[in-house]
């Protein structure tokens, strides 16, 4: 059996730092083209060892080592080190590929912009932070990791940091990152006060020994506790409902970091992190339970924003908030296994619809409304066929990859005996519909009709700009920008066919997921039931989801290509609905002008009357006043006069005299 080498695997990451850095503290000297060369060459290095990897691990090599001990507290040791297994290969190749896809495309993307070598720093880096995130054996570097694609989203959410937008997106994004990572740490340092260890192989070991105690003062159940607070971390940086506001806004970034952000980085931390800790969250159901029913809130209600996006990005966005839902219902199945093999289907499609956005954005001349679209498949051919077959693979069309991974969440789901099931049962089937409609929705709007980008019914701010320019009808994007689009088809209709088996049914995730099967039997049944991908995929024809999915894309198609009154008459006769939506259901308004104007309140009040008025005031200006009183009244009787002296003593002689004989 081969052996994995440390040192290879520490290429993995350390390839895309060493290009990150390059570029971002010698970009003037080398250059774009020394930029975009290094960090390419970097993350394909990267790519190509992980490809190895995998490769290994499907061979049955395993890794789980300390690579650099950083400090040892008492008996707690801080360390770096790998685990690479199924899990963890699988996800290398996932973030290698899509980093490489969005390496490649962002040479065409960002070829005018000022910021170029910044950017492809900036991009590298994450690259790094993620594969540090996956290939971690102990919660500490996980953490690191954790931290690390957070920081560098900051830094990408708000690239142009002279748009106002961009700054309260990042700022927002930021924030809201950490409500999340404050239950994850406190989920971390619960396992650290319980186990005595950050090394993912002891705390497993130990995993059992947190089920009986309860949280002190509290009553809480320990293990339900930690599950909950790590969930947390993974609804913050998983977009979970109500943590999932700052995903639509990243949008403010430039496209190919949308790209990166929502398919193989920062995302899927959250059900990585949450699937690598399956032998936790098996142990209850109450924190399952918690997952399925958040993750079925997601799942259906941000795909309603999705219906009434104009934005291109924005309609992507909504669908990753969606998606995501999706997985994380499969978590809380105890479907992890279904959950990642979906993760890693969407990094594909998601990324070619990112990606396929960016070229009619560019095609658009920066124009992102759909409305002002229509038409473009005469003249984008590559950007068409590819936007099409990624819009296939994600309302789950039979054969894409998209279908094997959303039916077997939809299976798994109907197969849970959890008290949230029936809930998500219905929160993902209704989703399937509501996934067709949206996405077919820009589909159509973008690539077919009425070419309306001629006399733009909803022009922007910016179209005045364009306007002396001569003809801006639309084309096809260079090859740097179609050719990453057409490498990512590729997987995204072939890759669910040909590893369902596996991922779902083999041993290639055996031994990096725990499920206690007596329990919660989910994935027994979906094995029962399962016989060979073709099988699965004709089965379909007569189920629910299929037609529905249909009835979404047909309803889309009547909607807007036939009788684009009718969404225009449904608009204003349910008008408050619609006004709820655009408002995204009030949670920015909530989290603004209630919790954040709260927090505000108090700080203001902690400030006026707690510093200026309490410490300041009070206890520092008022001890100062009544040193100043006391020193005013005893500076009455200190005049400095030897004859004011004697007479005090001799009244004082008095007195005293007069007190022992009245005494006597």
């Amino acid at each position: 059996m081969t052996q994995l080498s440390q040192t290879t695997l520490l290429a993995v990451p350390l390839a895309p730092l060493v290009g990150a850095t390059l570029a971002g503290l010698f970009g003037k000297a080398i250059g774009r083209k020394g930029a975009h060369t290094l960090t390419i060459l970097g993350v394909l290095a990267a790519f190509i060892i992980s490809a190895m990897t995998l490769m290994d691990v499907l061979g049955g090599a395993r890794f789980n080592q300390t690579v650099y001990e950083w400090m040892v507290l008492g008996g707690l040791k801080m360390e770096v080190g790998f685990m690479i297994d199924g899990l963890s290969a699988m996800m290398m190749c996932v973030v290698t590929f899509v980093s490489l896809m969005v390496h490649i495309y962002t040479i065409g993307y960002m070829e005018e912009d000022p910021g170029y070598q910044r950017f492809f720093s900036y991009i590298s880096l994450f690259t790094f932070s993620m594969l540090m995130l996956v290939m971690s054996n102990n919660m500490l570097q996980l953490f690191f990791g954790w931290e690390a694609v957070g920081l560098v989203s900051y830094l990408l959410i708000g690239f142009w940091f002279k748009k106002p937008t961009a700054i309260f997106a990042n700022m927002k994004a930021f924030l809201v990152n950490r409500v999340g990572d404050f239950g994850f740490i406190l989920g971390i340092g619960l396992i650290l006060a319980y186990t005595g260890t950050l090394s993912y192989t002891e705390i497993f070991a130990k995993a059992n020994s947190l089920v009986g105690p309860e949280i002190p003062g509290f009553g809480w159940p320990l293990i339900t506790t930690i599950c909950i607070c790590l969930f947390i971390g993974a609804m913050g940086k998983s977009a979970q409902f109500p943590l999932h506001v700052w995903l639509p806004d990243s949008m403010e970034g430039p496209t190919p970091i949308s790209a990166l952000i929502h398919a193989a980085t920062m995302v899927t931390a959250g059900i990585f992190m949450v699937t690598r800790m399956s032998p936790l969250f098996e142990l209850s159901d109450v924190a399952l339970n918690f997952i399925l029913v958040i993750g079925s809130i997601t799942a259906l209600f941000m795909g309603f924003l999705g219906i009434i996006q104009n934005d291109i990005k924005r309609v992507v966005a909504y669908s990753t908030l969606s998606q995501l839902g999706y997985m994380t219902v499969a978590l809380g199945a105890s479907a992890y296994n279904v959950a990642v093999f979906h993760l890693m289907t969407h990094a594909f499609f998601k990324a070619l619809l990112f990606l396929g956005a960016g070229s009619v954005i560019i095609g658009m001349h920066h124009d992102q409304d759909i409305r002002n679209m229509g038409g473009l498949w005469k003249y984008m051919k590559i950007t068409w066929i590819t936007s099409l077959l990624g819009s296939l693979a994600l309302i789950g069309t039979p054969f894409f990859s998209g279908f094997y991974s959303k039916d077997s969440i939809i299976e798994a789901v109907h197969a849970s005996h959890l008290p949230g099931a029936q809930f998500a049962y219905f929160a993902v089937v209704a989703g399937v519909f509501v996934t067709a409609f949206y996405s077919f929705r820009m589909y159509f709007l973008v690539f077919h009709g009425k070419e309306h980008f001629h006399h733009k019914p909803f022009p922007s701010a910016d179209d005045h700009h364009h306007d002396d320019h001569g003809d801006h009808t639309p084309h096809e994007s260079p090859w740097v920008v179609t050719l990453p689009l057409v490498l990512l088809a590729i997987p995204s209709v072939i890759i669910g066919y040909l590893t369902i088996e596996p991922m779902l049914f083999g041993d290639f995730l055996k031994d990096a997921i725990t499920v206690h099967g007596e329990h919660h039997h989910a994935m027994g049944e979906l094995k029962e039931e399962f016989h060979g991908a073709m099988a699965m995929a004709l089965h379909s024809l007569q189920t629910l989801p299929l037609w529905l999915a249909v009835g979404g894309v047909a309803t889309a198609y009547f909607f807007y290509l036939v009788k684009p009154s009718i969404p225009a008459a449904l608009g204003r006769t349910f008008a408050p609905l619609v006004r709820v939506m655009e408002n995204k259901y009030y949670m920015d308004w909530i989290n603004e002008n209630i919790l954040a104007a709260g927090a505000r309140l108090l700080g203001r009040g902690l400030w006026k009357g707690g510093d200026v008025a309490l410490i300041d005031g009070l206890l520092v200006n008022g001890s100062a006043r009544l040193v100043g009183w006391i020193s005013g009244v005893v500076r009455l009787f200190q005049s400095g006069y030897i004859y004011h002296y004697a007479l005090v003593m001799l009244v004082g002689v008095f007195a005293l005299m007069s007190w022992f004989v009245l005494r006597a």
